[in-house]
């Protein structure tokens, strides 16, 4: 029998940045500050949410006039909170891994270990070039971020660490104190091949953009097949962007706005800069590769897993990422805080059920 340890995870975008998560002049009830953040994550954990994932940006861009810095915006979340756990998006370039280890180690022994890291390797060439970084080619850019990875989990873990790398150098270097075991969770993002390899190896969690069940579990048996032969476990996070209404008719007609009201010239803007993401690998697959106008109105393709519709609905479609491997739902909305607390409220309780459900055909069939 699965153990409640298998139930699917949620997980919400903290809305750190201004413009919410979709590129639209539709209305969104969501705002960029503390107080509003902190009381979402509040209501978050008071309903049934496991995670939440702060944003890194460094420059304004796509209707994202302003941003608050990830890692200390996810300490302030997490001092507000008593179990929600919060993963700060760090990004190789501006962040050495000595820094990263120390202030995540840190933030861990004050949080009792709440805090996690999201490695992003990078798709906003415009914001390196402002802040005098060097731009990597895709999977280079990969490789940075895996030797990055290795670092962290080296300097966590080993006295006199000493790695010496294409992009990190350390010599007996030790850390103290070191994180609180179980050490804090690594995510990274990305679809392209070198993602995927990259995760098969060093990642705890691989985040994916939305996508249909199909495309998800193609994604999710490559990288389970790759982690298995190096002796390695990856659990897979699904990007989407929830719709949860009383009717179907009256979520459809809420994406139907969102697109008609999407503001093309930034629509365009991001489009242009993802083409340093998927399009740029070498085999022209990964985020944003195969993505449509509509797709890109929501930043990480969210529409394209399909959790528009009834609280049902929903539920159902759940169970069919998690039927392709999804371990957790990464979720956008578009008014943060009441959608989180109806989608907690309608939804997961309805997720559990159906989860309880198939544990007692499983036990049955036994």
């Amino acid at each position: 029998m699965s153990s409640h340890s298998d139930a699917i995870k949620f997980a919400y975008w903290v809305p750190n940045v201004s413009g919410g998560l979709v590129i639209s002049n539709i209305e969104q009830r969501t705002d960029w500050d503390i107080d509003y953040n902190r009381k979402l994550a509040q209501i978050a954990e008071a309903n049934g949410f496991d995670y939440a994932l702060s944003q890194i940006r460094f420059t304004a861009g796509y209707g994202a006039d302003n941003q608050h810095e990830s890692v200390s915006f996810s300490h302030a979340l997490l001092a507000a909170t008593t179990t929600l756990k919060v993963i700060a998006a760090i990004l190789p370039g501006p962040w050495n891994p000595a820094l990263a280890a120390k202030q995540i180690a840190t933030i861990n022994h004050l949080t009792n270990g709440r805090v996690s890291v999201n490695v992003v390797s990078g798709w906003f060439r415009g914001e390196f070039a402002a802040i005098g970084e060097l731009w990597l080619d895709h999977d280079e850019r990969y490789r940075r971020s895996e030797e990055f990875i290795r670092a962290l989990r080296g300097i966590w873990t080993e006295d006199s660490f000493t790695l010496k790398g294409d992009f990190y150098r350390f010599t007996n270097y030790s850390m103290k104190p070191k994180p609180i075991e179980p050490l804090p969770e690594i995510f990274q993002g990305g679809s392209s091949r070198a993602a995927r390899d990259m995760a098969s190896r060093v990642s705890d969690w691989y985040f994916t953009n939305g996508n249909t069940p199909e495309e998800i579990r193609k994604q999710v048996d490559d990288i389970r097949t790759k982690a298995k032969a190096n002796g390695h476990k990856v659990r897979i996070g699904v990007n989407a962007f929830a719709i949860a209404r009383e009717s179907e008719q009256e979520a459809r007609a809420v994406l139907d706005e969102i697109i008609a009201k999407a503001n093309p010239e930034a629509v365009q803007g991001f489009a242009d800069q993802v083409k340093n993401a998927g399009k740029a690998s070498p085999e022209g697959e990964g985020n944003w590769a195969k993505s449509s106008f509509e797709d890109l109105v929501q930043y990480n393709d969210g529409f394209r897993s399909n959790l528009i519709g009834t609280p049902e609905q929903i539920a159902e479609r759940i169970l069919k990422l998690k039927d392709a491997g999804a371990d957790l739902i990464l979720l956008g909305f578009l008014h943060f805080q009441e959608e989180v607390e109806f989608f907690g409220k309608r939804v997961i309780p309805l997720v559990r059920e159906l989860e309880a459900a198939r544990d007692r055909e499983l036990v049955a069939a036994e």
